[in-house]
């Protein structure tokens, strides 16, 4: 069970996920449009609401909870079992993220955003050394957490097998590789790899990928952070599909 706070997080796991949800506390004398439109959510699902202090309400959140907390069950709702289910149904349009070892929930947070704008068929990374969907999480993804399919997987590199069975082609992002990743042909089912914060990708990942590429980089700095990263690299594979479906 977890603390989900602030009114777009709260908001959107009503809108998405009200079974999920478990209690409701706002902050008693608020009385704003945008936290009657969270009150008239859970009043919509039955979902009890009580109203607490400002202070209590500060101890129970670790961060700006802006008058509203709910309490949840935040475990995936998807697990490596769905993960064939879900290539088949994307088809030849299948993209699949995979982070290893992403620890920071900004960082993972962030990917998921981009992910749901992407239109990511799933979001993949593994169940040790990785955070999960916690509070922050789910804050800072925007209602994204709600809708992408997350899946902690065991083993990270028997998935990625599964994955190439599935017939996807797995490309990981590398700064010493030679290749650039705007050169690699991203059209068909594939999926991206992107390493942890400061050490990259894993030897046994990096191993289990068809190809490794790079981000072209002009300037001092030798790497960008995983979800600047995750999000150019998506868009790239957005940007080529959709110029092969224009042409």
């Amino acid at each position: 069970m977890e603390k989900i706070f602030g009114l777009h997080a709260v908001q959107s796991l009503l809108q998405r996920s009200p079974q999920r949800v478990k209690a409701l506390y706002v902050q008693s004398g608020r009385d704003d449009q945008r936290l009657q439109e969270v009150l008239a959510l859970a009043a919509a699902q039955g979902i009890s609401v009580a109203e607490i202090a400002r202070k209590k309400l500060d101890e129970m959140a670790e961060g700006r909870h802006q008058g509203v907390i709910a309490e949840a069950d935040t475990s995936s709702q998807y697990s490596e079992k769905d993960l064939s289910a879900l290539i088949d149904a994307a088809g030849s349009q299948a993209l699949v993220l995979i982070l290893d070892g992403v620890t920071d929930p900004h960082n993972l947070g962030a990917c998921l955003r981009s992910a749901d704008a992407a239109g990511v068929t799933a979001v993949v990374a593994p169940k040790d050394k990785s955070v999960g969907l916690n509070a922050t999480v789910m804050k800072v993804a925007c209602g994204a957490a709600e809708v992408v399919p997350f899946i902690a997987v065991t083993n990270l590199a028997r998935c990625m097998k599964q994955l190439q069975d599935n017939g996807l082609w797995i490309v990981g992002l590398a700064g010493e590789a030679d290749e650039s990743l705007y050169e690699r042909d991203l059209r068909g089912p594939i999926a991206l790899v992107m390493g942890a914060e400061g050490d990259g990708l894993r030897r046994l990942t990096r191993e289990r990928c068809d190809y490794l590429a790079k981000l072209p980089m002009a300037g001092s700095v030798s790497s960008l952070n995983v979800s600047v990263a995750s999000g150019i690299c998506l868009f790239e594979a957005v940007r080529q599909r959709q110029s092969a479906l224009i042409g």
